[in-house]
């Protein structure tokens, strides 16, 4: 059997990833032992793989072969590559928190804290001298 669900999600066996990509299981067991890629486990400990991790198999392969990183280069760039995701992450929340503050600014839900008192009604001129 080549795929397998678990918990709603389609996963992969070994042999089906290793043809797909043209790639040794071995290669895929040691991606796994160097940490560069991390599949899912059966109960009987078989190794499924899900989309994403077939997301960065794809990235390792694109790294090794086609730009010639060696493994270490590899996990130095996915390392990166999370850091660089979580960050981003990290910066869309801070502007969300900042735009929800400019929001309730701008609908007057902080007038009782403004240093300068604001009323409301008609425009009162000042004579002029």
């Amino acid at each position: 059997m080549a795929s397998t669900k678990k918990s709603g999600k389609k996963y992969l066996m070994i042999s089906a990833v290793a043809e797909r990509f043209e790639i040794h299981p071995q290669t895929l067991r040691l991606y796994e032992r160097e940490g560069l890629i991390r599949p899912a486990r059966s109960s009987g400990n078989t190794r499924l793989y899900d989309h994403e991790c077939l997301k960065r198999l794809e990235i390792v392969l694109t790294l090794t072969r086609e730009l010639g990183v060696n493994l270490a280069g590899v996990e130095v760039i996915l390392n990166m590559r999370e850091q660089m995701e979580r960050m981003q992450f990290e910066m869309d929340r801070a502007l969300e928190l900042i735009r929800q503050e400019a929001a309730q600014r701008r609908n007057g839900a902080e007038k009782e804290h403004a240093l300068v008192k604001v009323e409301s009604g008609p425009l009162v001129r000042q004579p002029s001298r």
